[in-house]
């Protein structure tokens, strides 16, 4: 009775185990399964929008002396995209430097005037005056109007509006005849800004 009674028990425990094991081997079953992923990287660069003014030795940076009603400046400047983006609009705005300006930049009527004519190709020197030998000839960016003003339109036939391209742009300056001798010995120091805003955004 003893012997059997152990007999019994030992199936029982043997029994347990087989279970235990089976169990086990369900639960492993369940993780299991195929498996696979693919990446990749998107690279993304900023365009740059840059605007640049040559100056050469007849560029705004050459003064002016001995001006007298009815005389006029002219200065030729190279204008060029250096950004690798196209542009949606170019504008000059100019200002007077001065603490107090003076009548040359403050009255519109009598004072300076300003007027922006572009090249297609580099204005040519003759008798102490630039002219446009290009085909064509010149087109007129900033029709005659008083010298001072913010963000003039430079227009759309500007080729400086696509990257990599160049202007040719002759800024001319005049005194009109109608300056009085209140103008005597004024003085004036122009600033001109060239700004420049990126094309219309797009989907890439």
């Amino acid at each position: 009775m003893a012997i059997s009674m152990k007999t019994t028990s030992g199936k029982l425990l043997a029994s347990a185990a087989l279970v235990a094991t089976a169990a086990a081997v369900a639960g492993l079953g369940t993780y299991g399964g195929f498996t696979d992923s693919t990446a990749a990287d998107a690279k993304v660069t900023a365009g740059t929008v840059d605007i640049n003014l040559a100056n050469g030795e007849a560029g705004l940076t050459v003064p002016a002396a001995g001006v007298l009603p009815g005389d006029t400046i002219e200065r030729v400047v190279a204008l060029s995209n250096a950004g690798n983006q196209n542009l949606s609009k170019l504008t000059l705005t100019t200002t007077d430097t001065a603490t107090t300006p003076s009548a040359l930049s403050t009255n519109g009527t009598s004072g300076l005037q300003l007027k922006v004519e572009n090249c297609a190709q580099a204005w040519a020197l003759s008798a102490g005056s630039y002219t446009c030998q290009a085909q064509g000839g010149a087109t007129t960016v900033v029709i005659s109007s008083p010298i001072i003003g913010a963000n003039r339109d430079l227009g759309n036939t500007l080729g400086s509006l696509d990257a990599g391209g160049t202007d040719y742009l002759k800024i001319t300056a005049s005194l009109p005849s109608g300056a009085d001798n209140t103008f005597q010995g004024l003085a004036s120091t122009i600033k001109f800004d060239f700004n420049a805003t990126q094309r219309t955004a797009t989907t890439k």
